[in-house]
């Protein structure tokens, strides 16, 4: 998180009130930037998941296996489910 972004953090010592106007702005600016990209997030997160599934797959694959199955038979069900309403 921390390269990417600019920093949301004010620096100490700035005495001209006009350079420190415009370095609160540019705080506020960036904290706004990184709460309301939700794309980024998401990637992130979805990033950060994937990671975490291919690691569980080294180390665990049954388990992985098993995850895989019961996601997509919870998926199935659903879709089914869904259908099932529609079609009433």
């Amino acid at each position: 998180m921390s390269s990417e972004y600019r920093s949301t953090v004010v620096p100490s010592g700035i005495k001209d009130p006009v350079q420190l106007a415009r370095a609160e702005l540019s705080a506020a600016l960036a904290a706004i930037e990184i709460k309301a990209n939700y794309p980024k997030r998401i990637r992130r997160r979805l990033d950060r998941a994937t990671t975490k599934a291919k690691k569980i797959a080294a180390e665990k694959p049954i388990a992985a296996l098993t995850g895989i199955v019961v996601g997509a038979t919870a998926f199935g069900t659903a879709v089914w489910g869904l259908a099932r309403l529609a079609s009433r």
